[in-house]
């Protein structure tokens, strides 16, 4: 409890406090921490279980494509494909660093040395046998020539004559062989000009691969059995799975003759990859062998007409196709990976929402957190958490290789997540506007992520990839975030099948400028509605939401220009006609303090911290109930260094007052002024030099008292050894220094032990002016004579408003103490006033057998007419008597000579208390509203 002035804190500094409230606060919350972080793991993982899984099933699981999506990937199961590309045929070689060479276990001294690995001209082997030997050696022997690239440097269409073979994998289809875009010529000899680039047409792009040369190399085995040792041996070496040695063909001429031509082909099929990995033989077959057949009739041509003689293979394709339907599916990637990411809003609304149940939202404010740093902070705090999520969403599908995530582009990828996740900040800022309850939005958030999911699924993918659907509908769907993430999804997915079908590349930069892809259009989309959802949420949060304090009116922003603050002189009147008659039923004491601040709204004096005009509160009727009138103009000037006590019966309308001069709610009419500032207009001002001990706790369970004060401080402008300093202060002077109570989190406090970190809370910093709402309630008696002490001396330097139902702690601490009853100020004073005020009697009590009632009463009568039984209980009764009328010893006199006639167990006479002087005013002016 600082004593030095410390200003208003800048925007740095309540930035600086509020993150590091968030950083503690979010280290607290476990469970939403791990689902943050641990949840796009587990889902990777999931997902890479279900594709694993997934290995060998059919492959005709895909739904109908639409016809702009086979535009771009015509080769897409179900795209219709009426002219298939003529594609050159391809053999399929072995990888430089797998082509056979000399080892331990296969020593032909015909194969060449490892060594040709590292200069990158080891040769591509074909291996061959038969019963003619000199028939097969002499076909073998014309398989490779020697080919000028000349006539084939203009045109894929003609290059038949040479034999071509590519290291890369087979696609899905063969609408487009991914061998072209590496592609060598097999040759006798290889000059250092014997590569050259070729233009080709690749899904409406132009490409130009250069085409390389690899030396063929023939070698004849004694037989069949023996090229199948080698074959195996090669492939096996080392039992591991990736081929070592690899032979690229292999063929056995049988007992072919001039005349007869048997032959049968060993073909390299282990490059064609199934889904999971494994290796799929049948489909590189059928693929690859017409090549191989080519090669061995060519040579067979060659060997019995001469050089000059050739069968060319032009070109194979695949068939043609129509378009037809298949059962739609749901789309695994989708699927997870919205679950991934529409977590982080039902994190950050139930985060929201917690401050804004508890009204701890409000409690920030009225100690100095202003809007805008509130609304920044907190937005960038949960759009990095959920940046940090997307990065283990990222991070982790690259590690485990999820083709979905790998295959496309991780910019792309970051900026599409990274702006959902702005707009799902901003929707979760909206859902806190308008709900006030962490179980109703949760409730919410989880039921319209299912809905979307399924919607997504089940509504939005099907009308996609219907050809058919209007793209007006698809734009109108994508105006809802679920479906424009799900845009997005749809995207990543269609080039990532596409890539890994054919071995392209995913999606690129290059290609957002594609009128096919939506996924500009949605980035377009989310970003436009990220901005307008966060200015509606604040929009809402300011008129419609109690979260941030008293509603503003709908066009609050325009009286944001020019706002001037008010000096005295510019403060409105009251309102003369209420007043006047108000004087005619209020005490003089109470119409004394009216006319004392009408007169302070004339003068410019600024000697009172808190100066309340004609102050009204109505609360709106329901449920066929009429208006309740919770204060009725109140009228109250309260000095610097006073403390004002407010005593009431429950519902007189103490709280109500608290509330508005705090900001929970607005007045009906009439106006209040703190610091000269005006509490309809300046509110925000106002909380910069204000404190608050509300009647409920308002505190973060998870954060300890120590974290508490530091925050607060920090709010109030404390900075270094001034705040720490302020706080172990704060901490001694409400016993929560001991026993470790100060680092033990609020939640796990008792009732007094919270109540006394509430009023450390409104006292750090040095308020101005301090409310306090019954800030001894739940105390030990050794604790609240600590708080009074404390009180005593805060008041010093402050104005504090307290309200309180102990009449003892009102005389211990409160210079003047005002009486409310049914929203209305019966009287004002210091204790000792209104005793003399409203207790010119004496208190007589006596306590004899239930049988003397009747005689004790009229021994008081005769004593005193003017007596007035105020108690009854059988054998116990009390009466007050007028001072004037009665004398000390005759009451003395009349004990003594009434127990002479029977018993008296007990007796006393005493002088009006406070409490006597509270249930009399009470009674008075509830009989007087009955009447």
């Amino acid at each position: 409890m600082a004593n030095a002035t410390h200003g208003r804190a800048s925007f740095c500094n309540q930035a600086h406090a509020l993150v590091r409230k968030n950083l503690i606060y979010q280290k607290r919350q476990k469970c939403d921490t791990c689902a943050l972080f641990v949840s796009p793991v587990m889902i990777v993982l999931f997902l890479k279980v279900i594709l694993d899984l997934s290995r060998g099933t059919n492959k005709q699981t895909v739904p109908i494509v639409p016809s702009e999506i086979c535009k771009r990937t015509p080769d897409d199961f179900g795209c219709e494909i009426r002219n298939p590309e003529k594609w050159p045929p391809v053999m399929q070689i072995p990888a430089l660093e797998y082509r056979a060479v000399r080892t331990d276990f296969m020593s032909y001294l015909d194969l060449p040395d490892k060594s040709c690995r590292k200069k990158g001209s080891c040769p591509v082997t074909i291996l061959a046998t038969g019963s003619n030997q000199s028939l097969g050696r002499g076909v073998l022997g014309q398989m490779f020539t020697n080919a000028s690239f000349q006539n084939y440097s203009n045109s894929w269409g003609n290059l038949s004559g040479l034999v071509l073979g590519s290291v890369m994998p087979l696609g899905e289809s063969y609408f487009f062989d991914p061998a072209f875009m590496d592609l060598y010529t097999i040759q006798q000899h290889c000059s250092s000009n014997s590569s050259f680039p070729l233009p080709m047409e690749v899904e409406f792009e132009t490409v130009s691969p250069v085409i390389g040369c690899v030396q063929g190399l023939n070698l004849w085995r004694n037989s069949s059995s023996d090229i199948n040792d080698e074959l195996i041996n090669g492939y096996s070496e080392g039992n591991t799975k990736r081929q070592t040695n690899e032979i690229a063909a292999a063929y056995d001429f049988l007992d072919s003759k001039k005349n007869v031509f048997s032959v049968i082909i060993w073909c390299n099929s282990t490059y064609k990859l199934g889904d999971g990995g494994e290796p799929d033989t049948s489909t590189a077959m059928l693929l690859r062998v017409p090549q191989l057949v080519n090669l061995a009739s060519n040579a067979y041509l060659r060997f019995l007409r001469g050089p000059g003689t050739n069968m060319l293979l032009e070109f194979i394709k695949d068939m043609p196709k129509h378009n037809f339907p298949m059962s739609p599916d749901l789309s695994i990637f989708q699927l997870f990976a919205s679950l991934a990411f529409t977590l982080q809003l039902q994190i950050a609304a139930k985060a929201l929402v917690y401050e804004k149940q508890r009204n701890i939202r409000i409690m920030m404010k009225m100690h100095g957190l202003g809007d805008r740093p509130y609304w920044t902070v907190t937005y960038a705090f949960h759009l990095i958490l959920s940046t940090l999520s997307i990065l283990c969403f990222l991070g982790c599908g690259k590690l485990f290789g999820i083709f979905y995530i790998t295959k496309n582009d991780y910019g792309i990828q970051f900026i599409f997540y990274f702006i959902y996740a702005s707009l799902q900040v901003s929707l979760s800022f909206l859902a806190a506007a308008f709900f006030s309850n962490i179980r109703t939005v949760s409730v919410v958030c989880l039921v319209a992520t299912l809905v979307a999911v399924l919607a997504g699924n089940f509504i939005f993918n099907p009308l996609l990839k219907d050809p058919s659907c209007p793209s007006e509908w698809i734009f109108a769907m994508e105006l809802f975030p679920f479906f424009s993430l799900f845009r997005g999804l749809y995207e990543f997915e269609q080039y990532a099948i596409r890539a890994n079908k054919v071995g392209a590349e995913g999606m690129r930069w290059k290609d957002l400028t594609d009128s096919m892809n939506g996924m500009r259009e949605v980035i377009i989309i989310m970003i436009i509605e990220c901005l307008a959802v966060i200015f509606i949420a604040y929009y809402v949060d300011q008129v419609v939401s109690s979260g941030s304090g008293v509603r503003k009116s709908p066009l609050f922003f325009l009286g944001k220009f020019g706002k001037k603050p008010f000096s005295p002189l510019q403060k409105p009147t009251l309102e003369r006609h209420g007043s006047q008659i108000s004087k005619l039923t209020e005490k003089a004491d109470v119409v004394l303090e009216r006319e004392k601040v009408e007169q302070l709204l004339l003068e410019s004096s600024g000697n009172h911290a808190i100066v309340c005009g004609n102050l009204k509160k109505v609360y709106p009727g329901r449920d066929g109930n009429p208006p309740k009138v919770a204060v009725k103009g109140l009228s109250l000037a309260l000095p610097r260094a006073e403390c004002f006590g407010m005593l009431g019966p429950n519902g007189a309308g103490k709280t109500s007052l608290i509330s508005m001069m705090i900001g929970l709610t607005e007045p009906t009419s009439g106006t209040a002024f703190v610091q000269g500032l005006d509490i309809r207009t300046f509110m925000d001002e106002i909380y910069s030099s204000m404190g608050v001990c509300p009647q409920q706790d308002l505190l973060w369970d998870c954060l300890t008292g120590r974290e508490h004060l530091l925050f607060y401080g920090r709010l109030k402008n404390l900075k270094g050894g001034a705040l720490m300093s302020a706080v172990e202060e704060s901490l001694k002077n409400l016993n929560l220094f001991n026993g470790g109570v100060a680092d033990k989190e609020a939640g796990k406090y008792s009732g007094g032990m919270k109540r006394r970190l509430s009023v450390a809370i409104s006292l750090i910093g040095d308020p101005k002016v301090v409310y306090m709402d019954e800030p001894s309630t739940g105390l030990d008696p050794a604790s609240r004579n600590n708080l009074w002490n404390i009180l005593k001396h805060a008041k010093q330097d402050r104005a504090i408003i307290l309200t309180t139902h102990s009449m003892e702690e009102a005389e211990a601490i409160c210079d003047r103490i005002g009486i409310f009853v049914n929203g209305s100020l019966q009287c004002i004073g210091n204790a000792k006033e209104l005793r003399a005020r409203y207790g010119g009697t004496c208190v007589f009590t006596m306590t004899t057998t239930s049988e003397c009632d009747a005689e004790v009463e009229k021994m008081v009568r005769d004593l005193c007419r003017d007596a007035r039984k105020i108690y009854h209980l059988p054998g116990t009764q009390k009466f007050e008597l007028p001072k004037q009328g009665v004398r000390i010893a005759d009451v003395f006199e009349l004990v003594e000579n009434a127990k002479g006639r029977f018993t008296v167990h007990a007796w006393g006479l005493a002088d009006t208390t406070l409490e006597d002087v509270f249930i009399k005013v009470t009674q008075e002016a509830e009989a007087s509203e009955v009447l």
